[in-house]
């Protein structure tokens, strides 16, 4: 949107940009989506665990995908509209998150939760992995504004989907059968009736240590990511010169490791803990650990790479090590209270959205020269902040369900005998 392009006036070939936006102007629009998305977490989390997060998750997807179809419209008018238009795709988006946990925590049981849970994460990686080259060919061939109403037509056609195939909850499900309804709700330990009027201990909830772990874990992990997230693509094409069509499939490389690392994180973590090899509290702590330590490393070998293919190694590797983080914290929530984990994500992930207001903006302060001394201070915060956050999850996480989390009594199948069995084949 901020390329020069070539260009003919009066007869001499001239260099302009569409949108002559300064680096702080940019920083603005690309963090203004997560000061909506920071608002709604909160919200999020208390609408999915009160009522559900199915079409709360669908919702939040389909409006983000209207909004996305505007937003090209709305960059021509100026950038203080298109700043708004973005701010309110945060909004939308701000509830996925929370209404996600919410679905888990009725369909995923204990020893299958990192494996469905990561799986499902994946998605977003690989939508990343596809969007980032996809992009950077749509702009080169077609235009920039084609970006946004493909993913935005494609959006609404998997909202579609989704409302044919999703269902809430075990019990609201069309084709299950009685035996694996009863296998999911005895092994999550209540069915979604008991726990209906659970009113969440909110006290309890901001005095818990494994709470403030998750959430620590979670600001540490979005600050890299949402670092790389925005500014991988400029530092590919203005610091280690690639163009715009290769920076795209350059930047989409670190999220496809990432995804492959995420699914078969999530399958390594429940495999050792089914076979007794770790309980859940050393494995949340061994994947959170092993994922921040390694991204340090990475972004800080990072800086001080000279050529093009070191480089992109160390970017790739300190960005799907981070995979395994999602195997760690990011499940947690579903482990201390899975009858509040949207919630808990609601909490958490509102803190964890600070970076992603931030950092774009702070970067876009540090390095208005684009130096190396001003990227290398970028990379080595990143690497400080994620030790930080491998020392405090290491020392405070928990993978037990918290005593301000039980529920009254253990699943019961007479629960359901009158007000869901109508829903069974």
């Amino acid at each position: 949107m901020t390329d020069n392009e070539t260009a003919i006036v009066t007869g001499s070939v001239i260099h302009v940009s569409e949108f002559k936006w300064s680096k702080k102007v940019q920083g603005y629009v690309l963090s203004s989506f997560f000061w909506g998305y920071i608002i709604t977490q909160l919200p999020g989390g208390y609408l999915a665990t009160k009522y559900g997060g199915k079409n709360l998750f669908g919702g939040g997807v389909v409006l983000t995908a209207i909004l996305a179809l505007i937003s090209p419209p709305s960059a021509r008018v100026n950038e203080k509209f298109f700043i708004t238009i973005r701010i309110l795709q945060g909004l939308c988006e701000g509830v996925t998150y929370p209404a996600i946990h919410a679905v888990w925590s009725k369909w995923a049981p204990p020893l299958e939760r990192t494996k469905l849970a990561t799986f499902a994460f994946a998605g977003s990686y690989v939508g990343t992995v596809i969007a980032m080259p996809l992009s950077g060919v749509i702009a080169d061939r077609i235009g920039w504004p084609w970006i946004f109403y493909i993913f935005g037509l494609l959006a609404i056609g998997w909202f579609i989907l989704w409302c044919v195939f999703v269902s809430e909850s075990p019990a609201k499900h069309r084709s299950i059968s009685t035996a694996e309804l009863e296998y999911i709700q005895v092994s999550i330990g209540y069915s979604p009736l008991q726990i209906q009027n659970q009113k969440p201990p909110i006290k309890s909830i901001l005095l818990s240590m494994p709470v403030w772990a998750i959430v620590v874990a979670h600001f540490t992990e979005n600050w890299g990511f949402y670092t790389l997230l925005t500014e991988l693509p400029t530092y590919l094409k203005d610091f280690i010169r690639f163009d715009l069509y290769s920076a795209g499939f350059v930047a989409a490389l670190p999220y496809f490791l990432m995804a492959i690392v995420v699914m078969l994180g999530g399958q390594l973590a429940d495999y050792i803990r089914s076979k007794g090899l770790l309980k859940t509290t050393p494995t949340r702590k061994l994947f959170t650990g092993i994922a921040f330590i390694g991204q340090a490393a990475f972004m800080i070998a990072t800086s001080y790479c000279t050529s093009k293919e070191s480089s992109v190694a160390c970017l790739t590797l300190a960005v799907g090590i981070g995979g395994l983080a999602w195997s760690g914290f990011s499940v947690n929530h579903l482990d201390i209270a899975p009858q509040f984990a949207g919630l808990l994500m609601g909490i958490t992930n509102t803190i964890a959205t600070i970076p992603g207001i931030a950092s774009p903006i702070i970067t876009g302060e540090v390095i208005p020269h684009k130096a190396t001394t001003e990227w290398r201070a970028i990379f080595f915060t990143s690497g400080g902040i994620y030790l930080f956050g491998a020392l405090f999850f290491t020392i405070f996480a928990s993978g037990d369900r918290q005593s301000w989390a039980e529920t009254p009594e253990g699943y019961e199948p007479q629960f359901d005998a009158v007000s869901e069995t109508e829903t069974l084949p």
